[in-house]
């Protein structure tokens, strides 16, 4: 072959190359962008205020899965209609929760290269307060019934607590004074009545008392999981019981909901939801029987709200907490939700 055929063959074939990377891009770029269409069906949206302030009328305040463009936008709907037409804030959030007039919003930064991240703290009409750079992909946020505390939880390594590989990163930030822990692995840990020290300890899943020093959340090492008690005050940690994750207080302090590991189960859907009697550690299971990975909400003292996944992402169901009943949808294209009065 003369030199002239083979360049003429080379760019024959960049040419070719060229043109299956365009339609690659165009394709992706369409697949996206179809994501910012409504789609038939899809829940009423439009713009306007969104309040996290405490007021007459029962809502909630969640991020919005729909497709659309208001698709991850914090909407809200009244509680005793929810499926009722959102209204749409304009602030987009990856993880979401709010009380006592204060909202915690991690959110992505999109940048050239890669993302970033970042724990945004809000007042009652969504307006920035203060802002955090985080070190890894957002997974759980909370705020305390008062709206003083906030903690976030994000991942530093791996990307599922279904994996044995992963790690977190659980920061507690006072709204009132500024000071941030930026991480419960700095807290003294007594685990089975001892002193713990390891250096695979892993924290999330924190849910707050009312008394703006008491917290739960989940303590993993060597293998297990188990609900903690912690003390802001005292900087400690103290185990309570085992094979508990992602756990969450009832409003009247007297039980955590959370998700269990079952025997048997598969690898990639482990959990069940349980309901644990903080005073005399008996559990019950809940009427779920799906596999719930989510940090679940309770609406009031009888009743728990989760996510599972949905044909938009994620929708909302409830269940009643005695283990009675069955679950019911709530949402549809739903998730992080809070309930506010």
């Amino acid at each position: 072959m003369t030199l002239r055929n083979r360049l003429f063959v080379l760019l024959a074939a960049i040419a070719v190359l060229g043109g299956v990377a365009a339609a690659s891009l165009l394709h992706a770029a369409d697949r996206a962008g179809e994501k910012d269409r409504p789609r038939a069906g899809g829940p009423a949206i439009t713009s306007g205020r969104v309040s996290l302030a405490s007021g007459a009328d029962r809502r909630i305040v969640f991020r919005n899965m729909a497709w659309g463009p208001h698709r991850d936008e914090l909407v809200t709907v009244p509680a005793g209609a929810p499926a009722g037409r959102r209204t749409a804030s304009g602030m987009k959030c990856l993880r979401f929760h709010a009380a006592g007039g204060t909202g915690i919003c991690l959110q992505a930064v999109r940048g050239a290269v890669e993302d970033s991240y970042r724990a945004v703290v809000v007042d009652s009409a969504l307006q920035e307060r203060a802002h955090y750079p985080l070190p890894g992909i957002p997974t759980r946020a909370r705020v305390s019934p008062s709206g003083r505390l906030v903690a976030w939880t994000v991942f530093v390594g791996g990307d599922s607590y279904a994996s044995a590989s992963f790690s977190t990163r659980t920061a507690v930030l006072d709204t009132s004074t500024g000071r941030l822990t930026a991480s419960l692995e700095e807290f003294r840990v007594v685990k089975d009545g001892r002193d713990h020290r390891a250096a695979d300890t892993n924290f999330w899943g924190v849910t707050f008392s009312r008394d703006d020093r008491h917290f739960y959340a989940t303590m993993a090492t060597g293998g297990r999981t188990y609900l903690v008690r912690g003390d802001l005050t005292a900087r400690t940690v103290t185990t309570l019981h085992e094979n508990v994750e992602c756990p969450s207080l009832s409003p009247d302090e007297t039980r955590v909901v959370y998700k269990k590991r079952v025997a048997g189960a598969p690898a990639d859907a482990p959990w069940h939801e349980y309901v644990l009697d903080l005073a005399t550690l008996r559990e019950t299971a809940l009427a779920e029987p799906r596999s719930v990975d989510d940090q679940a909400v309770w609406l009031d003292d009888r009743t728990v709200s989760y996510s599972l996944p949905g044909d938009y992402g994620a929708d909302l169901y409830t269940v009643p907490a005695d283990g009675s009943g069955a679950p019911k949808r709530l949402l549809t294209a739903a998730l992080a939700p809070a309930f506010l009065e």
